[in-house]
């Protein structure tokens, strides 16, 4: 047989044979789980090998490739580890595996089901020895698999150092190769994305594999914590209001839009492997909540919800801008929109906080959550939207915002958040100017989409500037919030203001330095500079 003739009768056996087992794979005796919601996760939910490419990642993997990535965190001798895997066939197992390394061999220590709705399973492995790293693999079938390093706790380093990251906005579908050589470079012992993984609204499963398959090489060897923010629910903004149903999509009524099984979907694959949450009890629409804390050698991190609470701005406060959580009249009296009755962390978090706060008194502590507690920011979106007063942020309400602060200031806490797609470093004040606490709020990973600029209108350094950028020192946000800017990051500066925090905490001298790095910066190479202002280091009281 001519060889050109033998090699076309390869091809053809070659894709038949594909094509049957792709067919058997399909085959079952059992149908696949039916979503409980319609128009959302279409892609990688019910028949989901009928779809077409999918515009966000390839879920039609080969079948060794299966599992994505693990995702974990150890808290009081207890590992939780989140197995997400690309979709399953009807076919196949829903069985994932856990091994750890033993002298030499793997031992399987424990197998878990996988869900169908998001495809994670959640592996809890009690008495964990956390004296020791311990290598792992996750395993599905006979070939799939997933390693990676269970990292002691370093409760003998003097030393505690976290990465911060939010906003991966799908403007820029590619890797994540600089963000992950950076992180990997300065080796933190901990990862923190504050949320906004995905802008795919709607189909957060395919929307979370690609950010897990830019990103799991970060969190391959070490503890991440992941909390999803309002794009991750599928929503613009989202004033949560303990769970209610949100009549719009904008949310502005509170409440969350989309079907509780979806809103549950995207937490438990973000924040399942969390550690146990202070206060486990759902909020309305069975939804739940993960706040909690970990204690990483000599630091205490407390992880909140600050938009799960939180009231909704329409028919309770007097709408004064064109919408009805925007204020564009710098002249309204902001007590106006400060009214009783209105919330934001809930008073369940702010026992947790106050709890919190009082353990563990020899310990450094940070709270973080997904955005920041005042307006930071000036030009929304362009450099012709100046908005004076953004209820999507934290400054309002003010009652709620300085029973925040007063928590975090008692517990002798620095705060770090996200959201904003603007790095800044601001003292807060309560009271007076600078009697609250430091917050570090991120640059977006992606900053090409709804960027906002911190830019006085008087153009003016306020008191007590710092002289390193333009417009630092005392100012007074859109609801009358008494800030100190340090240090802010506009997107026409290096990396379109893109980028991640990287925060040291120094367990002797209880110093917490905080650096921002440039997204396309080497920080291998010696002249590698962070954003103008940075590093800042604070000492703690």
């Amino acid at each position: 047989m001519p060889i050109l003739l033998r090699l076309a009768c390869c091809a053809c056996l070659i894709v038949a044979f594909f094509s049957c087992q792709e067919k058997d794979q399909k085959n079952t005796l059992a149908p696949p789980i039916i979503a409980p919601f319609e128009g959302i996760d279409t892609l990688a939910t019910n028949d989901w090998w009928n779809r077409g490419e999918s515009p966000i990642i390839n879920l039609k993997v080969p079948r060794d490739e299966v599992i994505a990535f693990g995702i974990y965190t150890v808290s009081n001798q207890t590992l939780k580890l989140s197995a997400q895997l690309f979709p399953l066939y009807p076919a196949e197992t829903r069985e994932v595996r856990l091994e750890i390394m033993e002298e030499g061999n793997w031992k399987q220590i424990q197998s878990q089901k996988v869900n169908d709705l998001g495809w994670s399973a959640l592996f809890r492995v009690e008495d964990w020895d956390s004296r020791r790293d311990i290598q792992y693999r996750l395993r599905h079938g006979d070939e799939a698999f997933y390693e990676g390093l269970i990292r002691k706790n370093p409760d003998s380093q003097k030393q505690i150092t976290i990465a911060a990251l939010s906003c991966n906005s799908n403007k820029d579908r590619g890797d994540r190769e600089n963000y992950v050589r950076n992180i990997n470079f300065q080796d933190p012992d901990l990862v923190f994305f504050a949320g906004d993984q995905s802008y795919d609204h709607t189909e957060h499963t395919a929307a979370w594999l690609k950010f897990g398959m830019q990103f799991r090489e970060v969190f391959r060897n070490r503890p991440a914590i992941s909390i999803p923010d309002d794009h991750d629910i599928g929503q613009g903004n989202v004033w949560g209001e303990n769970g209610k149903k949100a009549p719009q999509k904008d949310g502005a009524d509170g409440g969350y839009y989309y079907h509780p099984e979806y809103v549950k979907m995207v937490e438990r694959a973000q924040t399942a492997h969390l550690p146990d949450p202070f206060d486990p009890s759902p909020i309305e629409q069975g939804i739940g909540v993960y706040y909690t804390n970990l204690v990483l050698g000599g630091v205490d991190f407390a992880i909140i919800e600050d938009r799960k609470f939180k009231s909704g701005p329409r028919n309770k406060i007097p709408q004064i801008g064109p919408r009805a959580d925007h204020i564009n009249d710098p002249n309204y009296d902001p007590a106006s929109v400060d009214l009783p009755g209105l919330t934001l962390l809930g008073e369940r978090q702010l026992s947790f906080l106050d709890s919190w706060g009082e353990k563990n008194p020899d310990l450094m502590k940070a709270v973080l959550s997904q955005t920041g507690f005042c307006g930071g920011a000036h030009l929304h979106g362009s450099l012709d939207n100046r908005l004076h007063g953004d209820m999507d942020s934290n400054g309002w309400p003010q009652t709620g915002r300085n029973k925040a602060l007063e928590a975090i200031r008692k517990a002798g806490a620095v705060h770090i958040a996200g959201d904003q797609h603007l790095a800044t470093i601001i003292r807060h004040g309560i009271e007076e100017y600078d009697d609250g606490p430091w917050a570090f709020v991120v640059p977006a990973i992606v900053n090409n989409y709804y960027s906002r600029w911190w830019w006085p209108e008087d153009e003016k350094p306020g008191k007590n500037a710092n002289n390193l950028l333009l417009w630092t020192g005392q100012y007074r946000d859109g609801f009358d919030n008494k800030i100190t800017m340090h240090a802010y990051a506009n997107p026409d500066t290096e990396s379109n203001g893109a980028g991640y925090g990287l925060i040291r905490f120094d367990v002797e001298k209880k110093h917490v330095t905080f650096e921002c790095w440039p997204r396309f910066t080497d920080v291998s190479q010696p002249d590698a500079a962070q954003f103008t202002g940075w590093p800042k280091t604070i000492t703690l009281d």
